[in-house]
């Protein structure tokens, strides 16, 4: 799904779209450095309340502005079935977030009113494996076609935040790719599990060594402070080197 392997899928750009400068910058950036995939939150679930929730349809306009601009591919997430249909209409890949993998009735209207879109599903941060393949069953099971992509994004533990903010789940990366009745593509989010930028790159080479088909980072432009999770968000340039690594481990390089 991307220039240099079909099978793997990079994905980049800010956690939250704050403006159409940044996002336009960003996006030129990540289609120099040979990617695909633009993600970016529209909508944006907090836990406070007052925190910046996204800049919403105005957000929209900027990534599908970026989407014919450079030709990227769009990945934003969708939070209830009242948006499915506006977010479809600028969204290449609908991402379910981690909040909603338990959400069985969005679950549902996407697979209803989108039976051939490409679904980024993030596992639940308490989610099981049974767990997870109940909610892709939910999507199956009520007319969905398309692809699903599997998202690990980290899980909580008894480290709680010592030294990330999730825990990668390498090993739940390496039981799905060895599960031979497990037909669906699995890529890591080091970004939300590290919670920090300087982890991103190890855990992102982790979950790729354990057999993940690529990766999602969330990116920033040098010296900036994004309004949501920036203390995990990488550089330009860290992109550029993760990606180069991630392609000398899959043998691209």
């Amino acid at each position: 799904m991307v220039s240099e392997n079909d099978d793997l899928i990079l994905i980049a750009g800010p956690c939250a779209v704050e403006s159409k400068d940044q996002l336009l910058s960003l996006a030129s950036q990540i289609k120099y450095l040979g990617f695909d995939f633009l993600r970016g939150g529209a909508f944006k679930p907090r836990t406070d309340p007052k925190d910046f929730q996204g800049l919403g349809e105005k957000a929209l306009d900027f990534l599908l502005e970026a989407k014919q601009m450079f030709g990227l591919k769009v990945v934003t997430e969708v939070l209830g079935p009242q948006q499915i249909e506006l977010v479809s209409k600028v969204a290449d890949i609908l991402q379910i977030g981690t909040r909603n993998m338990f959400n069985y009735e969005l679950l549902k209207a996407i697979a209803r009113l989108q039976p051939d879109k490409t679904i980024l599903l993030k596992r639940g941060f308490s989610a099981t494996k049974k767990e997870l393949l109940g909610s892709i069953a939910y999507l199956k099971e009520h007319g969905h076609k398309g692809e699903i992509i599997v998202c690990e994004r980290g899980i909580r533990t008894f480290s709680n935040g010592e030294y990330d903010r999730f825990t990668l789940d390498v090993s739940f990366i390496a039981d799905l790719k060895a599960d031979k009745n497990f037909p669906y593509k699995v890529i890591v989010d080091p970004s939300h599990a590290a919670g920090r930028s300087d982890l991103v790159e190890p855990l992102t080479l982790a979950g790729i060594s354990a057999g993940a088909d690529g990766f999602i980072i969330e990116v920033k432009e040098q010296g900036s402070k994004p309004l949501v999770d920036g203390k995990q968000a990488v550089t330009v340039e860290d992109l550029k080197r993760i990606k180069n690594k991630v392609l000398e481990i899959v043998g691209l390089r």
